[in-house]
């Protein structure tokens, strides 16, 4: 069963949507320069409403290890997604499972990059949109990702209610993660969206 990851979650409500949707985690920028920024405060509440069995998860950009201490102080994460040049030692030291991220484009090898991140618990596969940091709302090539990958793929990218179940269906990822493609404007989410873009998962796992 392929796993869903909301992310750019910035309200309580949006997060209740999606996980009485069926999400299996809900993500929160932590980066200031991003339109779906969230406060410790902010995320701190959202997590104190999630249900049991919904994950949180904090999205970095290239952070100072001592942000990343100060918002785990104040917001019980269950897991860290890395989204700019982090080493793996960087991402490592902060006690907490972690996801790294990379906006793929022709000449990469996704497969030497996973093996820069061994401690890695997945590979979030993004598009590569000059300037721009996730969310773009873009779709890369997906056929420049192995058939064969060593540890869980998470398919990211312009995903949308309308094309998750064939990016499904040819990428085979463990999980897929969307922002934009579930959004009324950038951190205020659309509730059918969210429905029918669960829907569209499930419906292309059966």
């Amino acid at each position: 069963m392929t796993r869903i990851k909301i992310c750019g979650i910035t309200r309580r409500e949006d997060a209740l949507t999606a996980a009485q949707a069926g999400a299996d985690a809900i993500g929160m920028v932590f980066y200031a320069p991003s339109p779906r920024h969230v406060q410790p405060r902010q995320a701190a509440e959202i997590c104190a409403a999630l249900p049991p069995f919904v994950a949180s998860v904090g999205l970095f950009v290239n952070p100072a290890a001592d942000g990343v201490k100060a918002v785990l102080r104040e917001v019980p994460l269950d897991l860290l997604q890395f989204h700019g040049e982090e080493a793996a030692a960087f991402c490592e030291q902060f006690g907490r499972p972690y996801i790294k991220a990379l906006r793929v484009r022709p000449g990469i090898d996704l497969l030497q990059y996973a093996a820069q991140h061994p401690a890695a618990k997945a590979l979030l596969v993004d598009a590569f949109v000059e300037g721009r940091v996730g969310a773009t709302g873009q779709v890369f090539d997906w056929r420049l990702i192995p058939a064969e990958f060593p540890v869980p793929i998470i398919l990211s990218g312009g995903l949308t209610p309308h094309n998750v179940a064939h990016g499904i269906e040819a990428v085979r990822p463990w999980a897929v993660d969307v922002s934009s493609g579930v959004e009324e404007t950038p951190g205020v989410k659309d509730s059918a969206k969210i429905i029918a873009f669960i829907k569209g998962v499930r419906d292309a796992d059966v």
